[in-house]
């Protein structure tokens, strides 16, 4: 399964529930997110320009432009992100202290900022992280974080006019005949009609 497929699945899954933002904050964000992709440069109102190009790298790495869609950054994630953070203050501590931690851990290893390291710097950083039943305990902290902002991220991509488009949501269109499931899908859930 390809990055951006499960990245996909977890989109509809409940994840704002991962913060403490409604739908009406999401529909709200997305909007704005739209508007400041027409204002460009955006200028970020709650992050330090630091943190904003470390967002910038990060989300692009977690949903990369492909042969499907766009990138996170096409889809205006920094923008949603920034737009949420002032939005919830709850979510400053989080989000800002998580892309401190890649910093630290990036210095510790590399003596440069994520932003400054290599592609092959940042995945072995982001390798640490991602996967949480095979990262030490010492990588929890980073974990957490990139657990939440890749759901963030996920959010604010598939809220946006690319990611519904990436989806192929259609909305609510009538069906003159339900057939049910595909039976591809029947097999792989273990199930069947009766």
């Amino acid at each position: 399964m390809k990055r951006r497929e499960a990245v996909r699945l977890l989109a509809v899954a409940p994840l704002a529930a991962a913060f403490s933002w409604g739908p009406e904050s999401a529909r709200d964000a997305a909007l704005l997110a739209r508007e400041a992709l027409r204002q460009r440069p955006y200028e970020p109102k709650n992050f330090t320009p630091h943190e904003w190009e470390t967002v910038r790298v990060l989300v692009d790495l977690i949903l990369p432009k492909d042969e499907r869609s766009g990138s996170a950054t096409d889809a205006g994630v920094p923008e949603f992100m920034d737009f949420m953070l002032g939005d919830d203050t709850d979510l400053q501590t989080p989000v800002r202290g998580g892309l401190a931690w890649l910093d630290h851990e990036c210095d510790d290893r590399y003596a440069k900022t994520f932003v400054a390291c290599s592609d092959a710097e940042r995945a072995a950083v982001l390798d640490d992280i991602a996967w949480p039943k095979k990262a030490s305990p010492k990588y929890s902290a980073g974990v957490a974080f990139f657990n939440s902002f890749r759901d963030f991220t996920a959010s604010g991509f598939f809220s946006s006019r690319i990611g519904i488009a990436d989806v192929g949501y259609i909305g609510n269109t009538f069906v003159a005949e339900w057939k049910g499931c595909p039976p591809e899908a029947l097999t792989k859930l273990g199930v069947h009609y009766e």
